[in-house]
């Protein structure tokens, strides 16, 4: 019904677009009348007034219509004093998938009244929607069609509307993440009032699993101190330093290569060359590290007596580096061709080379957009999984060995979320603690930047 009735409030926008631009055509050539704003404009806040408000009941009805669903068919049940909110809502999700023919398995047959009941209000409400809707476009579109005809300024009007809609649009991403940090630090208070913050933050013993094992066999000084993180600190530092190694030199030079001393046609055949790597599936680069890398590297290490892990961080951390250098390299390439040709031929004129041109005027000036490069370079690198889960391994070893297998936070928590869990136990809600760390370790990264940035760049007038 829902996409029946945006069909329709789009039909009738555009509609109402045509006839206000009409309407004002008409009358203009008819009576001689001048209007503020062009035509095109009166159309527009024809179909703002059709769309927006309709728009608006559509959003809030479709959200509240399955609570107010809800409360009609759990009225029954609420009288139960030993049903509690979870066992009534398992109850409403069961009403709902006998109501939409998706319930597996024998059916309970005191429900399906109520999936019947379900479905006739369900019906009720969509019908209620529908006309409401209809209404509000009717009235709506009979106020703005009266302003038109009083020549009002449609154009500031518009105007105001694009505004506000800019205004939704960053609010929207500004609330998205203020909702993306409130879930995590939420659910991580939760799990640090069963383990203490300081164990978290300096424990070296990561084993979330066999902090609920109950066998007497265990050593009781296995199943405590299970959630030091500092292991996965560490090998997310680890991994992405390596990764940063490779892609940092290689990306920085490559792209000064392309924008400096490449030619055109060359520049044109490396860059997308390049840029291809950034496009490959992160499980392809998995199995390049598993099956290739991994083992290369094992080979050499025994050849000079080395005992070298199948899955090692160095494997993990080369493969990723190479996937990151488009990140650097392409981006620095950009930043550097973004630099005025004035500088270059000022700094040449007074008899610089192109070398030292390039040290101390063209880096300096590009300097902002390379920290930019490079700092989503180190996001990449941290965040990425599979690369990690395929050729790095998935044991939380504090090692300074890049032979030894090693992981990182976002392993973790991808291994921690695997399959069915309950999300009020402090196992699951480690995942969560781990992200909101991982926000925060972002977040000085990021604020780093912005202070190395500030204080080397170079200010021209």
């Amino acid at each position: 019904m829902n996409l029946v009735i945006l069909t329709l409030i789009v039909i009738f926008s555009f509609s109402c677009y045509f006839f206000g631009k009409s309407k004002i055509l008409n009358t203009s050539k008819v009576s001689g009348k001048k209007f503020h704003s062009l035509p095109e404009y009166y159309g527009y806040y024809l179909a703002a007034w059709c769309g927006i408000p309709a728009l608006i009941i559509l959003f809030f009805w479709s959200f509240s219509e399955l609570f107010l669903v809800k409360i009609f068919i759990l009225a029954d049940f609420k009288i139960d004093p030993l049903l509690d909110e979870n066992k009534l809502n398992l109850i409403f999700s069961e009403i709902k998938a006998i109501a939409e023919k998706k319930f597996t398995g024998p059916i309970p047959e005191n429900l399906i009244p109520y999936s019947e009941k379900f479905l006739s209000i369900n019906r009720i409400l969509e019908l209620s929607k529908l006309a409401v809707i209809l209404s509000a476009i009717i009235f709506s579109l009979t106020f703005g069609y009266l302003q038109i005809l009083k020549n009002i300024k449609a154009r500031e009007s518009i105007e105001q509307v694009i505004k506000v809609l800019m205004f939704f649009c960053a609010a929207i991403a500004v609330f998205t993440t203020l909702g993306i940090v409130l879930s995590l630090l939420f659910e991580s208070i939760k799990f640090f009032t069963s383990v203490s913050i300081f164990d978290f933050i300096t424990g070296t013993n990561w084993a979330p699993g066999r902090a609920f094992v109950r066998d007497a066999s265990v050593q009781t000084a296995d199943v405590e101190n299970v959630f030091g993180a500092v292991p996965l600190f560490w090998g997310t530092f680890f991994i992405a330093m390596i990764a940063m190694s490779v892609a940092v030199p290689i990306g920085l030079f490559s792209g000064i290569y392309m924008a400096e001393y490449s030619s055109r046609k060359l520049r044109k055949i490396i860059k997308p060359l390049i840029e291809i790597l950034a496009g490959i599936p992160t499980v392809v680069y998995g199995f390049f590290a598993a099956l290739t890398v991994g083992p290369f590297f094992r080979l050499i290490g025994e050849n000079f007596g080395l005992d070298v892990s199948s899955e090692s961080a160095l494997a993990a951390g080369v493969v990723m580096g190479i996937m990151i250098i488009p990140y650097v390299s392409s981006l620095t390439d950009d930043v550097i061709n973004a630099v005025p040709k004035s500088l270059r031929e000022g700094s040449l004129a007074i008899g610089a080379t192109k070398s030292e041109t390039i040290k101390k005027v063209v880096l300096p000036a590009a300097l902002p957009g390379i920290v930019g490069s490079i700092l989503l370079a180190i996001s990449r690198a941290i965040g990425e999984t599979m690369i990690v889960v395929m050729a790095a391994g998935l044991a939380a070893n504090l090692t300074f060995n890049p032979l030894e297998a090693s992981t990182t936070i976002t392993t973790q928590i991808v291994t921690i979320l695997i399959g069915d869990q309950s999300f009020n136990n402090p196992k699951t809600q480690a995942a969560f603690a781990l992200g909101i760390t991982l926000f925060f370790f972002t977040l000085i990264i990021n604020i780093i930047a912005l202070n190395i940035v500030k204080k080397f760049r170079e200010k021209y007038e």
